[in-house]
């Protein structure tokens, strides 16, 4: 069993596991209110999984580097796998992934995967560093999965809530083919927001996650059904954003999930760096991203 971590201060307590370095706990101690999803096996037993080094699936459960193809699984693998914690303090804990020679036989970049997580207030920052320590570049994609509790409270609804916005008034979206789990680049959607809130319905997950691309999600978050702030994602600097819930089902969480690249577009079959967002980086560099978590 992985131990988990745990850390807190006047108004949050927080939990990260050394398993995948996944959030485990993000509690209000003035509201009494859990906002991670606590992983019910009946809808999906995750709590908010690092996607590393793909996001998404790939197109036909494959990718291609310099014309080898090795085949890859939903979401990459670093969620799956122990990581070494590497220290906490009051405000920090710290966990590293390096890849094994398992991890090199499906692809074949070395690397170290630094994940932090930093309490400030009701504020938790997740920050990623990727380290190149070889003498090629390397390419990847990262992205943030986490699940909130919607319903936060006893007695309302998943579909009393709201998911909340930074002022938009409109916002191109794009949905996943659920034959191929690509992207259908070819329908693009229109959402209108009215009062900066986008309603939860018994539909809008139908069609899987709604995925806002072109950075143009810098802030989101939830709102209780009377409008006030129970949760809001600071993402400056993300290409894309899913928002996401188990299709055709009450289950009830809501995941928020800033993205740096994603699932491919569909029909893609070409080199892994020209997959939609890849990252690039060059030996002995280091990569840094962040987003922030706040409560209320």
């Amino acid at each position: 069993m992985s131990t988990v971590r745990v850390m807190e201060n006047d108004f949050v307590k927080v939990a990260v596991c050394d398993f995948g370095a996944e959030l485990f706990s993000f509690y209000d101690k003035e509201t009494k209110i859990e906002a991670v999803w606590q992983a019910d096996s009946k809808y999906w037993a995750r709590h908010a999984p690092v996607l590393f080094p793909f996001v998404g699936k790939v197109n036909g459960g494959y990718y291609t580097h310099k014309g080898v193809q090795y085949k890859m699984g939903q979401h990459g693998f670093a969620r799956d796998m122990e990581f070494d914690f590497a220290g906490q303090t009051e405000k920090e804990i710290v966990h590293v992934l390096k890849s094994t020679e398992e991890t090199l036989a499906k692809y074949p970049f070395p690397f170290e995967l630094k994940i932090t997580h930093r309490l400030e207030g009701k504020t938790l920052s997740v920050i990623w560093e990727v380290s190149n320590p070889s003498d090629e570049t390397m390419y990847f994609s990262i992205g943030g999965h986490p699940a909130f509790n919607v319903p936060a409270r006893e007695g309302e609804s998943k579909y009393d809530y709201f998911v909340t916005f930074n002022g938009e008034k409109e916002l191109k979206y794009v949905l996943i083919d659920l034959s191929c789990a690509a992207v259908d680049m070819d329908n693009i959607h229109t959402l209108t927001i009215e009062d900066n809130k986008m309603p939860i319905t018994e539909h809008t997950f139908d069609n899987d996650a709604l995925i806002f691309d072109d950075y143009q999600v810098e802030k989101i978050g939830l709102a209780y059904p009377d409008g006030t702030p129970y949760l809001t994602m600071s993402c400056a600097g993300f290409p894309s954003m899913g928002v996401w819930s188990q299709p055709k089902t009450d289950a009830p969480f809501v995941c928020l999930e800033p993205w740096i690249g994603r699932c491919d577009n569909r029909g893609f079959d070409g080199e892994l760096k020209e997959k939609y967002y890849e990252q690039s980086l060059e030996a002995g560099k280091t990569f840094k991203a962040q987003y922030e978590l706040t409560l209320g």
